[in-house]
């Protein structure tokens, strides 16, 4: 799974909800897209499911089939309620995070609604497709919004170059290149570990509701009904 994952809530019935930059699921034939439309944009038609490629007008939420979802990539799950040793192994953010999830139903509530009203503007640092997963599963929300995003995908790629900084003088000490690196990595994992969702004291729970009211992201309101409990997996491609 690269560093550009693209990660969506599985909410049964073969369906997946995601959050794509706009300009992806708007993209037409005669543009150019970057490498991040071609990962993130949806066909056009699916010969399965009707539906898939639904969302509401200028949202970046759209709902998939799983097939569309993964096209010819492979099949991952996100893990929450890792412990901080296991969180400190893992090569590169975005693929767990020591914060809870909460039940299945309330997941697929929060990304049936969210596909209905919107998750606000795309930002790749401050909220991505990863973002749109973590709030689902949890309901975290970083109540500074001007800081590092709650993604650890985001965090990776802020945090490598970082480390390499505050790494390098230590250069002068240490000519091994073995050293520096070891050094380098070591702080990286830090890096990630102090933005991950579970261990920030910046969070808040909202609720979904109060979410798209308070922040102004949509003022309709949808129902959802029970879902299976063998959903609400966070998945990624």
């Amino acid at each position: 799974m690269g560093s550009c994952s693209l990660q969506g809530i599985y909410v049964g019935g073969s369906k997946v909800v995601h959050f794509t930059p706009e300009r992806a699921a708007n993209s037409s034939s005669e543009s150019s897209p970057n490498a991040y439309d071609l990962m993130s944009s949806l066909p056009s038609s699916c010969e399965k499911f009707p539906d898939c490629g639904f969302r509401q007008s200028d949202s970046g939420v759209v709902l998939s089939c799983l097939d569309c979802f993964l096209g010819k990539g492979s099949l991952y799950y996100f893990e929450y309620g890792v412990t901080p040793s296991v969180f400190l192994t893992k090569v590169r953010g975005g693929t767990c995070s020591t914060a809870q999830s909460d039940p299945p139903e309330m997941v697929i509530h929060r990304a049936m609604y969210l596909l209905q009203n919107g998750f606000g503007n795309y930002d790749v640092f401050q909220n991505n497709c990863e973002d749109f997963a973590l709030y689902c599963k949890t309901g975290l929300l970083i109540a500074d919004n001007l800081g590092v995003g709650r993604s650890g995908q985001a965090s990776s790629v802020i945090g490598a170059p970082l480390a390499a900084i505050l790494s390098s003088p230590l250069k002068l000490l240490m000519p091994s290149p073995v050293g520096v690196a070891t050094v380098t990595a070591g702080m990286y994992c830090m890096s990630r570990y102090a933005t991950d969702i579970g261990v920030r004291t910046d969070v808040v729970k909202v609720p979904v509701e109060d979410l798209t009211m308070n922040l102004g992201w949509g003022d309709s309101l949808v129902e959802v009904g029970d879902e299976n409990e063998t959903s609400a997996r966070q998945i990624s491609r």
